[in-house]
């Protein structure tokens, strides 16, 4: 179903009702034991708060300034460099992890035939979305709530080729079922998710991901380059 509203109205764009066959899971590998896996380190205002693992590789561990206390899961580092008493040295878990990142990025850009392309000339902010392999090959942003709907067995892929931002206060709501562990947003562009925000979903950027002030997340944050976090929260999603 679609409708729009146009003139000086906000356009709204309604995607419901079919799943599409052709998205698949992106398979994380072990990058998938992460809330959140970075190769340059994360920074940290805090309190933040993570639920689940975090690792950074190959930079040494003194680039990984959460505390103990901020992190309710194990903190991996290549070695034993940095503050954190409660981090284990585990280069070869890393490296592995690390890898099955890189590649679970390219699966996710190598998705072809997708159903939605260009969608709201990359403004998705008040769209329902339904499960399926959506492209873009400009920034995309979430200026407000947007909601995917589906069951817990459909599958979102998101390909952005610029950036990703959504806007402080929006959300992203799941309904029907759906989970965040099927949702992937491939995003060769930097990521911020705005003060305040709520996001869902496995992120795998190409650059780095911020995480604003009082900003939560269900997902994962997988970043080839840096995470910045600013007192805002992470949970990896149920499996």
């Amino acid at each position: 179903m679609s409708k729009r509203l146009i003139g000086s109205m906000a356009v709204l764009l309604v995607v419901s009702g079919t799943a599409f066959a052709s998205s698949q899971p992106v398979n994380l590998g072990k990058a998938g034991t992460f809330a959140i896996l970075t190769k340059t380190g994360i920074t940290d205002v805090h309190p933040s708060a993570v639920k689940g693992n975090i690792g950074v590789s190959p930079i040494t561990g003194a680039a990984l300034l959460l505390t103990c206390g901020e992190v309710s899961g194990r903190v991996f580092t290549d070695d034993a460099a940095g503050p954190l008493p409660c981090a284990i040295t585990d280069a070869t878990l890393l490296t592995a992890a690390v890898s099955d990142m890189e590649f679970a990025y390219i699966d996710a850009a190598g998705r072809t035939s997708p159903n939605f392309t260009e969608l709201g000339a990359g403004e998705i902010g008040g769209l329902t979305l339904a499960p399926g392999l959506y492209k873009w090959g400009t920034n995309v942003s979430i200026s407000t709530n947007v909601t995917l709907s589906g069951g817990p067995n459909d599958v979102w892929i998101f390909q952005v080729a610029g950036k990703l931002n959504e806007a402080n206060a929006a959300r992203i709501t799941l309904a029907g079922g759906a989970l965040a562990k099927n949702i992937f947003w491939q995003v060769a562009g930097a990521v911020t998710i705005g003060t305040s925000a709520h996001f869902e979903g496995v992120i795998l950027a190409k650059t780095m991901i911020a995480v604003n002030t009082g900003a939560t997340v269900n997902g994962r944050l997988l970043a080839q380059t840096a995470v910045t976090l600013q007192m805002c929260s992470v949970m990896q999603p149920a499996k």
